[in-house]
């Protein structure tokens, strides 16, 4: 049975303009159909935070002037965009990496893993400027080697900071091994290429199985093996649904946890599948116009990200609320890209054509709404 839509209690303002979380009643409303699941106040936190959080990234993509939200959180730190593929570095990817150069299932395959090995924007442009354009065909370890290693000997970073990539085992346990990173993993794409896994990869019939294939290699976890197989999946190499498969990684669990007392039985990949079943109902029930990615919903991976960004909301919405690694604050602050922002999907998604007639989303959303959620014309 539904629960009444209420406004946040105590709140001057309608749902769709009150501040993300704003509900002072301790009791969230309309969680009669997620039994036996018990939610905390956080979960109605994750739905306004993925409504406003999409908000500004249409206002920017509109050119307007910031700020660009009037939630002082969203405004001070740094938080990924709702969709995963709206992200900076994967619209690079994307757009930079698998959709320019050869098409070939091995060259395709060579730039995605080698470009998420280090995911640093710097790091793939300055193996561009050493050697033209990146393909497996020129590809020569001894070469790449040289250049990270010389600009690693000038101190500068050649790994992104968004997660961490393990360094392969070590020399106690294997003296062959290498005795720097970037080493070891220039090893692994070759000897993933060795292998043929481009056109192994082609020949299976669902995500988890190309995740499995990738988990078998050394260092890479569950974690960093569904990361690659949903980069892989932008590109014409492999094409599954993202409401296929999915798997948590350790903010999402921890974001989960604080979403929920208990999940009555349920596990974290049930719950995130239940969160993206429902997610019409849950923006519905609140009061919240979410502005989606040109008529395509959340997916499995956008709601696992969803709950790693609100778990790092959560610490300083919800400071009360403490999840297992005991973090209380967030990191990184937000500092705005000074170029205009603009956005390129896989081809496959038919997102662009859609893009080109309607460059700002779905014409009810009202762009100038700047200094609360997005709401109805």
């Amino acid at each position: 049975m539904s629960m009444p839509k209420r406004q946040a209690a105590g709140s001057p303002f309608p749902p769709e303009q009150a501040r993300i979380g704003d509900s002072r009643s301790k009791v969230p409303h309309a969680w009669v159909r997620l039994s036996p699941a018990e939610p905390t106040e956080v979960y109605e936190t994750y739905w306004r935070f993925a409504a406003e959080r999409q908000a500004i990234f249409f206002r920017r993509l509109a050119g307007l002037p910031g700020p660009w939200t009037s939630d002082p959180i969203l405004a001070r730190y740094k938080f990924t965009n709702v969709y995963r593929a709206s992200d900076r570095v994967s619209q690079y990817l994307i757009r930079n990496v698998i959709y320019r150069g050869k098409q070939e299932p091995a060259e395709i395959f060579f730039r995605t893993i080698l470009f998420k090995l280090f995911n640093r924007i710097d790091t793939w442009e300055r193996l561009e400027a050493a050697f033209g354009e990146v393909t497996y065909s020129g590809y020569k370890y001894e070469r790449y080697d040289r250049v990270l290693t010389g600009a690693m000997d000038k101190g500068e970073r050649i790994y992104s900071a968004a997660y961490i990539m393990p360094a392969g085992p070590g020399r106690a346990m294997n003296p062959h091994a290498e005795s720097r990173k970037h080493r070891f993993h220039l090893r692994l794409v070759d000897q993933m290429m060795r292998d043929d896994l481009p056109h192994r990869l082609t020949d299976l019939r669902t995500m988890q199985e190309v995740f499995e294939h990738l988990r078998s290699y050394p260092s890479i976890g569950g974690f960093l093996a569904y990361q690659f197989a949903t980069d892989l999946n932008y590109s014409p190499l492999i094409n599954f649904s993202e409401r296929e498969f999915v798997v948590p990684g350790p903010g999402a669990l921890n974001g989960i946890r604080k979403c929920f007392r208990t999940l009555g039985g349920l596990s974290e990949v049930e719950m995130i599948r239940l969160m993206a079943d429902r997610q019409e109902e849950a923006f519905r029930d609140l009061g919240l116009n979410f502005p989606a990615l040109w008529g395509r919903p959340l997916q499995l991976i956008d709601c696992q990200n969803l709950f790693c960004e609100v778990d790092k909301y959560a610490r300083v919405r919800h400071p009360e609320v403490r999840g297992a690694t005991g973090r209380t604050r967030i990191k990184q602050l937000f500092a705005p890209a000074l170029e205009p922002l603009s956005v390129w999907y896989p081809p496959k998604w038919g997102l662009n054509e859609r893009i080109a007639e309607a460059p700002m989303g779905h014409p009810s959303y009202d762009l100038l709404g700047a200094h609360g959620t997005a709401r109805e014309q």
